[in-house]
């Protein structure tokens, strides 16, 4: 048999895939990355578009530590908006829509040129593992063609490709995306290896030919006018911008979906599995919303170079026959061809509850997974898993800890510990109110959280870090020019706290010592000073929940000792297995009592062997 040696070897090439495999690579691993088809390394499978809510934070904080996708939105951009822009700067959000072509082949070609990574045509059928010391240790993978690549990681980012049927009407055929096929050996090893398996959903709308779209129907969508880079890198975006368009549904399309509900996969019972709430099909749309006369609809460009246009909103897998009426009866769309009709895709993934905050599975040691597999959605949320996966396999090979990033550093640390402490009852999305300290998690200063982190790592080069100092350097000199000014008697960074007054009055004010300060520079200095209270009143929580999350709970910890706590309570922390108090604490069902009866026992273990009363009167309270 064929035997290749790797420090770390990916499994699938999307967008989790791809940046797992660039940050292992970036932290010193020789690295194998395993895609069924080349041809589609870094495919958008679904929109074509980066960011958003909430998602673009995560983009921006991707590319503050050195990942791929930033860049890669930038230079294949048609189209850039900061969403929210007339809201505070905590609920700003840029997105972009993306040529998919060209963003595909930009990130094929940013990992074919990484040191140290190795892109190869493979389908994995098994996964390779052994028990030592009753310890389950992940080997490799076994691949079609009696060959077997060797690691001590292996990272699965499969996305909906495990045993997956796509589902057009009462039509199925096996598949995770349109032309492409399904996989099940890796379901039955995950099986095999004592994994809890699960069933979700997704969901695709039709593609038009924008030859046959009436775009004078329908409302123009143009791009912001100073649009906004994602990377922190970029000082220039490509250009012209392509205009999107909005058309709505109607209340003749509503009916026409109700009259064939009975032939909608998700209403028949062929469709067993749940779907995403916040991307619903227009079939659930039209049950769940039956008080609204109209839904919008986006028609967005695939690409510079094709004339496909994504009607982003429409989501379905009825019947050909019933989205080709569908389609007829929407503005804009009365002549519109279809060159691809929707479809639904149900597919296995892990609940992630069976994972460690760094994306380790607890009862494999070194085997990860990142994206579909742990039940989210999104290229967004996939790529920000992938990072943190990929970064911490190799750190792991290297004895260090994995990489973990708290909720109140990054919108990634977020979305990592709801997926592993709170798990998913449905495929996980990000929003802005995930986050309790989205007042510093705010896309603008991405960089001046992660940055100085993610070049310690070694996740960021010396480029991009003294980029960023110069940066910092220009951010402290503008705050100290500012600090020495007065308006009315007041320091000009305090006079700035004001809501009604703004940078651009206070360099009509001091035009010769504010004037020649860059935008960029500029705004930061504007938000640290108007959002200082605020900053602070979070800070002093912050402080509090990282006390508690220096109580380390002992990875052995035996809850069933415990005397006094609740059996809900023992069952629930022993199938988490939080790493310590703070993350205890954000577990479903678990009570401030049940955190200091845990504290109590980790700082006196001796009371596993005493009575109830004397638990009772250690008084034990977590900080």
């Amino acid at each position: 048999m064929n035997r290749y040696e790797y420090d770390v070897i990916v499994v699938g090439a999307g967008h989790a895939g791809t940046e797992a495999a660039a940050s292992a690579a970036r932290l010193g691993a020789r690295v194998a990355l395993l895609t069924g088809n080349l041809d589609t390394v870094g495919q958008m499978s679904c929109n074509p578009a980066i960011g958003g809510v909430a998602k673009g934070q995560i983009v921006r904080e991707i590319d503050a530590l050195g990942g791929l996708m930033g860049e890669t939105i930038d230079r294949t951009g048609i189209q850039f908006r900061l969403l929210n822009s007339r809201k505070g700067p905590a609920m700003h959000s840029p997105r972009a829509q993306a040529d998919k072509k060209a963003y595909q082949f930009e990130i094929k070609r940013r990992i074919e040129e990484t040191p140290q990574l190795d892109l190869r045509q493979e389908l994995v059928e098994d996964l390779i593992s052994e028990t030592i010391d009753g310890e389950e240790r992940i080997l490799g993978v076994k691949v079609r063609g009696d060959a077997s690549y060797y690691a001590r990681a292996v990272v699965l980012t499969t996305g909906t490709f495990l045993q997956a049927i796509m589902h057009t009407g009462e039509a199925k055929t096996a598949g995770g995306r349109a032309g492409e096929g399904t996989t099940s050996g890796i379901s039955h090893a995950l099986l095999r290896l004592g994994f809890r398996v699960q069933r979700f959903k997704t969901g695709t709308p039709a593609r038009l030919n924008g030859r046959t779209i009436d775009f004078s129907k329908t409302e123009i969508q143009p791009g912001d006018e100073s649009p906004q880079p994602f990377s922190f890198m970029t000082d220039a975006l490509p250009g012209p911008d392509v205009p999107c368009w909005i058309t709505y549904t109607n209340e003749s399309v509503h009916a026409l979906i109700r009259d064939n509900l009975h032939r909608a996969p998700m209403y028949t019972g062929q469709i067993k599995s749940t779907g995403p709430r916040y991307c619903p099909s227009i079939e659930d749309k039209v049950v769940r919303f039956a008080d609204k006369d109209r839904h919008q609809l986006f028609l967005e460009p695939e690409g510079r170079n094709t004339l496909e246009i994504y009607v982003n909103g429409i989501s379905t897998s009825l019947p050909r026959d019933v989205q080709d009426q569908m389609m007829r009866m929407i503005p804009g769309l009365e002549n519109a061809q279809i060159m691809r009709y929707g479809y639904a895709v149900e597919y296995d993934f892990c609940p992630p509850d069976q994972l460690q905050p760094w994306f380790e599975t607890k009862s494999v040691q070194g085997l990860f997974f990142a994206g579909q597999i742990n039940g989210t959605t999104g290229y967004e949320e996939a790529a920000a898993q992938g990072l943190i996966a990929g970064a911490s396999a190799a750190l792991r090979l290297q004895n260090k800890d994995g990489l973990v990033l708290g909720r109140e550093s990054a919108y990634m640390g977020v979305l990592a510990d709801d997926l592993v402490t709170c798990g998913v009852d449905e495929p996980y999305r990000m929003f802005t109110s995930r986050a309790e300290y989205r007042m510093m998690l705010r896309q603008d200063n991405a960089d001046r959280r992660l940055t100085q982190l993610g070049y310690s790592m070694g996740l960021v080069d010396q480029n991009r870090f003294d980029r960023f100092t110069a940066k910092l350097n220009a951010i402290e000199s503008a705050t100290k020019a500012l600090s020495q000014l007065r308006v009315e008697g007041v320091p000009a960074d305090k006079y700035l706290r004001r809501p009604e007054i703004t940078w651009a009055e206070l360099v009509q004010m001091f035009p010769e010592t504010l004037g020649s300060i860059e935008p960029q520079i500029a705004q930061q200095v504007e938000y640290d000073s108007k959002y200082s209270g605020y900053i602070a009143r979070q800070q002093i929580q912050v402080d509090r929940q990282n006390r508690m999350a220096d109580k380390v709970i002992p990875k052995h910890f035996n809850y069933d000792s415990i005397i006094s706590m609740r059996a809900e309570a023992k069952q629930k922390l022993g199938k988490i297995r939080p790493i310590n108090l703070d993350q205890a604490g954000r577990i479903s069902g678990i009570t401030p009592a049940d955190i200091s009866l845990v504290l109590a026992y980790i700082e006196n273990p001796k009371l596993a062997r005493h009575k109830p009363s004397a638990i009772a009167s250690t008084g034990a309270e977590p900080e």
